[in-house]
């Protein structure tokens, strides 16, 4: 194989720091509690309902009385499916016999909530049996069994159990007949289980799989009033949504034609990331042409500096070039981690450092600023920008909350969150028949292919050093040089070695048993800029240490940062890690200027005073950890 690929999550095994840290708090906090939101006991959250929905589909198969019924979003379903992926991917790192059992147990009641003739959706199942596939654009039947696949297939690879990969099996063959055996008509409102179908079709060989995700790529677009003539067809619709708008459903024109990145983020991403998969799998260049022209629409114009995709609550979507608003910013949780999986499929066609910068950059972010420190709370939404009293209350500020609720009616991103990082390890490495490739950096273990075993010890993102100890075999490696790196030294065995650039990466002819390979990358705070075509960040400036972004909070800052800026530049002071702080975590003071506050709204001819302050920046992710607080990333800069 020439092209690298992702190597399995159960490759790699998490050590000890930041990485081990958070798959840690997965395992002991986050997929427990969120079980026991999905079971509806934990008490002051948005009601879930999600495995009494499965139980209760199960009833109406069995011609039982229902009870409570179905309660939630049309996806509800999806919420297990991704809490079943986060478990599997943590049962790779951990055995959990308990934890096993339970997903076993549940596992069980999904497939007793499966028809005949392999349908499985509850919401369809208990309410509206007569209204399968007859509203494409908004109903998610595709989008939850996208996800309960990408279940099965993480399950079966953590654990050799294939109960839910048969099942979805079955629901891929039902969906084949419907949309290709019987020539149906249409493609996902939500795309997802394109590149779910990919998954299963390298799991199982099942050549149907490939098939159905090729078939609803090629379709889409190509009539791009299918909604619209769906929508005259029935009398009835979930959401409202407006079948005449194709941007929203990236649906205008056919994908291999797609130049620009549309419509609501995360189904964009999502159906990138399938589209790059394919076009990877079956060597199609035209698509892949077409996913690096999205790929540039969206890092290039329309992401913001934390990762963050979608910059209006107006269908959560991507809007024009250059619009990226700070305080009523939208990019969703989902939409980032969207932009990982996107990146990691890009990776596979080329491997670029760019898609790893990327990769990195959402990661660290934007994904982790989504969870609380404590994992009980969750970011739908991440603004750059809060001030209390505004965000969260004013009509055009009301999705941009300024404090983490526990759980949400719409709760994709909470488990998104769990899966992504107990899956870390597929991000960060891997491998061709030549190389093994370090993308990101996770101390671990990690077991490649052909019998190389590396070891990577690193504080890394706090520190800077990487150390890699060949245990056992021979193979290249590729080490990943970040773009915000200006600076970085390689030493094998304490010497200095001969090693090619190319396209970011660093690559070392061969390394065997016994070398010990250290990268040493800038330690340094940067200044980032925008864009003077992204109007509200003119003369503003913001700070980065590594992949980290910086921001500034109202808590550490005399609650007052709208009066704040910097000092060009000023002296930036890179505090002592501390362990106590926010989790651990590195600080920065900064020199800059705090103005002086007026009673009057305007003044005229009268400037305010300003005086010397000393700013405290946080690391973005950490924000919102300590109570109701101011918070901004771009600040003016003089």
């Amino acid at each position: 194989m020439k092209n690298q690929k992702q190597i399995p999550a159960s490759a790699y095994q998490s050590g000890t720091g930041f990485i081990n840290h958070y798959q840690n708090l997965i395992k002991d906090v986050v997929i427990p509690y969120q079980y026991e939101v999905l079971c509806d006991n934990v008490e002051g959250v948005e009601k879930s309902h999600v495995i009494a929905n499965f139980v209760n589909a199960g009833k109406a198969l069995r011609g039982e009385d229902i009870g409570d019924g179905f309660y939630g979003m049309v996806f509800q379903d999806s919420d297990a499916a991704k809490w079943l992926e986060a478990v599997a991917f943590s049962l790779t790192v951990y055995a959990d016999k308990k934890l096993e059992a339970k997903a076993d147990a549940l596992i069980d009641i999904i497939a007793a909530a499966q028809d005949s003739d392999g349908y499985l959706n509850t919401y369809f199942t208990i309410k509206d049996r007569d209204k399968r596939w007859k509203n494409l654009m908004e109903g998610h039947e595709l989008y939850c069994s996208g996800h309960m696949m990408e279940a099965a297939v993480a399950y079966f690879d953590a654990t050799g159990k294939d109960v839910l990969l048969n099942v979805m099996l079955r629901n891929a063959e039902h969906i084949y007949t419907h949309f290709i055996t019987e020539k149906n008509e249409g493609y996902p409102g939500h795309p997802e289980v394109e590149l779910a179908l990919l998954k299963m079709y390298r799991t199982t060989k099942n050549q149907h799989c490939l098939d159905l995700a090729k078939h609803f790529l090629d379709v889409r677009g190509v009539n791009p009033h299918f909604y619209e003539e769906e929508a005259k067809l029935r009398d009835w619709t979930v959401w409202g949504n407006d079948p005449y708008d194709h941007d929203y459903m990236q649906a205008g024109k056919p994908v291999r034609e797609q130049t620009d990145a549309t419509g609501h983020s995360v189904r964009a991403v999502y159906l990138y990331t399938a589209m790059a998969d394919l076009a990877s799998e079956i060597e199609d260049v035209e698509l892949q042409t077409a996913c690096r022209k999205l790929w540039e629409s969206i890092t290039q114009r329309r992401m913001y500096v934390t990762g963050g995709i979608g910059s209006t609550v107006l269908g959560e979507a991507f809007t024009v070039d250059y619009d990226l608003p700070n305080d009523t910013a939208y990019a969703e949780t989902c939409a980032s981690i969207g932009l990982m999986f996107f990146a990691s499929r890009m990776l596979e066609l080329d491997t670029n450092g760019e898609y790893a910068d990327i990769m990195e950059r959402a990661f660290y972010n934007t994904v982790l600023a989504g969870m609380q420190l404590d994992g009980k709370r969750f970011f739908y939404v991440n603004p750059l920008e809060i001030l209390p009293g505004i965000s969260g209350i004013a009509a055009t500020h009301k999705h941009d909350l300024p404090e983490r609720p526990g759980w949400y009616a719409c709760a994709c991103c909470p488990p998104n969150v769990a899966r992504t990082i107990s899956s870390f390890g597929t991000y960060a490495y891997g491998e061709n028949d030549t190389t093994a490739f370090c993308h990101l950096f996770a101390e671990g273990t990690i077991h490649f292919e052909n019998g190389l075993e590396l070891l990577c010890e690193t504080n890394y993102p706090y520190a800077f050093t990487i150390t890699y100890t060949v245990k056992k075999g021979s193979k290249a490696l590729a080490l990943r040089i970040p773009n915000w790196s200006t600076q970085h030294s390689i030493l094998v065995n304490n010497k200095t070695t001969d090693y090619e650039i190319r396209k970011g990466y660093a690559y070392l002819p061969c390394v065997q048993a016994g070398d010990k390979i250290v990268l040493s990358l800038d330690t340094s705070v940067h200044h980032i800029y925008t864009s003077t075509k992204v109007a509200e960040n003119t003369g503003c400036v913001a700070l980065q240490r590594g992949p980290l972004v910086y921001c500034f909070e109202g808590v550490d800052n005399d609650n007052d940062i709208l009066s704040l800026s910097l000092t060009e530049n000023g002296q930036i002071t890179i505090n002592p890690y501390a362990e106590d702080l926010l989790c651990g975590t590195t600080t920065l003071t900064v020199s800059g200027w705090k103005m002086q506050q007026t009673e009057a709204l305007y003044s005229i001819d009268k400037r305010p005073e300003e005086v010397p302050y000393t700013l405290t920046a946080i690391p973005y992710y950490t924000w919102g950890n300590r109570g109701l607080s101011q918070m901004r990333i771009w600040m003016t800069d003089k």
